[in-house]
């Protein structure tokens, strides 16, 4: 069977690792020869989509709504709306969807959602539930719903998991992530954070579940020491939740199940966002524990030497890994999906193919001739923080791959195969003012078009919306009336393959607002501590005197400076002239050296005119923190990092240092911790709030005269 967990794929990781090679810098802005990547849809935020027996496109939206995509159009009126009762901040909101395996429109027509609720109108401790509602037409009635799972932490509001697919055995399974901080409050964050540990919580795990929330009996878990976890999202410790078909997982952000299984043979692959160091695909193995926080592709979390091909015993290793090497950029598995057999030529039969949100690009995991994998690239370019979800889906009498993505405001695209060596070019329009007073000259550009065929060339075709027409790549046109007008380019390559149209729109009889920013902080370059109030106030100038309103969001940007750097989102599009927001925390410690905060505005007059997106960049307080000892030279673990005395880490103001020392190997014997310094009451595990100057903790060790286990103290 293709992609075998017990194959010795571990050197091919580490070689890929060391050398660079493999996932590098992406080259083409295509997919491959004999596929294209057209744009189904654009809609905001989009996360995850499915597919009704009938050919409609289901299509969730981080923000709270289902849309629905018919007969070549999105429809306009939302199916359902969840806004007011989901959070949608961080990693939240909307996250997977899944549609009935025996629907039809007058039974079974049940669809299933995983989305982030707020707690008594708050999203202050917000949780995560598996819905299932009735659709009934293109409406999904809200007060259909039926909660299956509920009460699931989503502490941090990023690791949510999030997706929800059916086996062909019928049952739901349910991937959810660790909630990136403990929900216990006892073991921390990102790396430190054991919630995945805890099999009486439904964190970090698989779930197995019926089409009405009940337990299948072939469960791994059910039995002795086992209880229901569907209302709590957790049982008491000592049990295992019967919900559990796998655990030990991170944030298992997508599920891919394979359709070329025979009968009701249910196997799938489950895509395992890392921490720092590596990005694993998991094969479905019942009762499997896939080693996070403990372990992180085929190696000990954080390590890139300290790894085997054989899993410790009780664990699973992943069927694929690939490591973060210098300067590489893809960081962040995404959505998965097995090529149906025979929809695309045999090389693709029993393909498996993923994307990265973070160097954005979908690769096909191929035989390397070996006995491993390798990744090969299949689209390239689709650019940083962008695809998210794959699925195959219906497309002229056959299937197609469609992703939804981030990137350009948020789409749904295709990737079909044409068997065409030709591939149809791209337009890509801007101009400049798009709005004024007629008489309004305008200077349009269309250079950005691209086509990825060697040798090609491109003319290109204007439709200036008033009647008028153009050509060639850049052109200027006046407009003498007033009105608003949509503006149009189509390019041709030089085999006749035609683009689709690329618009923008002109108005001649109004002119945009121009917003400024302004932050409460004195310096952009320190701005702000976590959890400190920040307000956000913004003006606009409008030459009509119109009035003009504000929309705001913020990104958390990771990654700055690394070859790797995306965004995550953390404030949802929020309205008013000043808001406050809170100051976000690094993801792990890591992250402190290399995270930001990005604040964007949009005016818009009372005539429906909006300006150009503006942005501020924010960062955060960082602070030096030296941890000594004495004598030096001793380990401490940080926030689950193993470092040497003396060494200086940086923070933020604000920022939770979870400290730890074992007893350790001295130059004459075993040293045990005895006290700090700075507090002669802290023990050998601490936390540290680090407060706005720079302060060094200083460990004192003395003689272990009996060898004690690490971490009593």
């Amino acid at each position: 069977m293709p992609f075998s967990s017990s194959r010795p794929l571990l050197a091919l990781y580490l070689a890929l690792l060391i050398s660079g090679v493999g996932l590098g810098m992406p080259s083409a802005s295509q997919p491959v020869t004999g596929f294209e990547d057209q744009l189904v849809s654009s809609l905001f935020r989009p996360t995850a989509l499915t597919f009704t027996p009938d050919g409609r496109m289901l299509i969730t939206t981080q923000t709270g709504q289902v849309r629905i995509y018919t007969n070549g159009s999105l429809i306009e009126q939302p199916a359902l709306n969840l806004e007011n009762r989901i959070c949608m901040n961080s990693e939240r909101g909307v996250l997977g969807i899944a549609v009935d395996p025996s629907f039809t429109a007058n039974a079974n027509n049940y669809v299933y959602l995983f989305y982030t609720s707020k707690v008594d109108g708050s999203c202050d401790e917000a949780i995560n539930r598996v819905s299932r509602f009735t659709l009934q037409g293109d409406i999904m009635t809200p007060n259909s719903e039926q909660v299956l799972i509920d009460n699931i932490p989503s502490t941090n509001g990023n690791h949510n998991a999030g997706d929800v697919q059916f086996g062909k055995d019928g049952y739901l399974y349910i991937s959810t992530g660790d909630a990136g901080c403990d929900y216990n409050e006892d073991s921390g964050c990102a790396g430190n954070n054991d919630a995945s540990r805890d099999r009486h919580t439904l964190l970090g795990k698989i779930l197995r579940i019926t089409r009405d929330g009940a337990i299948p009996p072939s469960n791994p878990f059910v039995g002795a020491n086992s209880a229901r976890c569907h209302q709590t999202g957790r049982t008491q410790a000592g049990k295992t939740c019967q919900e559990t078909f796998a655990w030990g997982l991170r944030n298992p952000f997508r599920m891919a199940f394979d359709p070329n299984t025979s009968g009701t043979e249910t196997r799938f692959f489950m895509n395992d966002v890392g921490q720092n160091t590596w990005e694993e695909i998991n094969e479905s193995q019942k009762g499997a524990d896939y080693g996070w926080n403990t372990r992180e592709g085929f190696c000990k979390t954080g390590s890139t030497t300290d790894c085997s091909a054989t899993p410790p015993a009780g664990m699973a290793n992943p069927v694929y890994a690939y490591g973060r090497s210098e300067g590489a950029v893809c960081n962040s598995i995404t959505g998965g999906a097995f090529v149906p057999n025979g929809i695309w030529p045999s090389e693709y039969d029993n393909t498996y193919l993923f994307a990265d949100y973070g160097c954005g690009r979908i690769f096909r995991l191929a035989p390397d001739g070996q006995g491993t994998y390798k990744a090969e690239n299949f689209v390239n370019s689709l650019g940083s923080s962008s695809a998210v979800h794959l699925t195959f889906g219906p497309y002229e009498g056959t299937q197609a791959l469609y992703y939804t993505t981030l990137a350009n405001g948020g789409q749904i695209r295709r990737v079909a195969y044409t068997g065409d060596s030709n591939r149809t070019p791209t337009a890509r329009i801007q101009a400049s003012p798009t709005s004024g007073i007629a008489p309004l000259t305008v200077n349009f550009d269309g250079r950005e078009s691209s086509d990825s065929d060697p040798g090609d060339t491109l003319s290109y075709q204007w439709d200036f919306g008033d009647g008028n027409t153009g050509t060639g790549p850049i052109v200027t046109h006046e407009y003498t009336v007033r009105g608003t007008f949509t503006a149009s380019l189509v390019v041709r390559d030089s085999s006749g393959a035609t683009s689709a149209p690329a618009t923008i729109r002109i108005s001649t009889d109004n002119t945009a607002p121009v917003p400024e920013i302004s932050v409460s902080c004195e310096d952009v370059n320190g701005c702000y501590g976590v959890g400190e109030s920040l307000t956000l106030s913004a003006t606009a100038t409008d030459a009509d005197g119109d009035e003009v309103q504000f929309a705001w969001t913020a990104l958390i940007h990771h990654g700055l400076g690394t070859g790797g750097a995306h965004t995550h989102p953390y404030l949802p599009e929020t309205r008013g002239e000043t808001i406050t927001m809170n100051g976000a925390a690094p993801e792990d410690l890591l992250a402190a050296t290399n995270s930001a905060l990005e604040i964007r505005l949009i005016a818009t007059d009372s005539r429906g005119l909006s300006s150009d997106t503006i942005s501020l960049m924010m960062f955060p307080k960082k602070v030096d923190v030296t941890l000594d000892s004495e004598p030096s030279g001793q380990h401490i673990t940080v926030n689950g990092e193993t470092i040497t005395t003396p060494m200086t880490v940086v923070s933020w103001a604000g920022y939770q240092l979870d400290v730890s020392i074992p007893v350790q190997p001295g130059a004459t014997g075993w040293l045990r911790f005895e006290r700090w310094e700075d507090d002669t009451t802290a023990k050998s595990i601490r936390r540290i709030t680090t407060g706005q100057e720079p302060l060094t903790y200083t460990a004192t060790f003395t003689s272990a005269d009996i060898l004690v286990l690490p971490f009593i103290q």
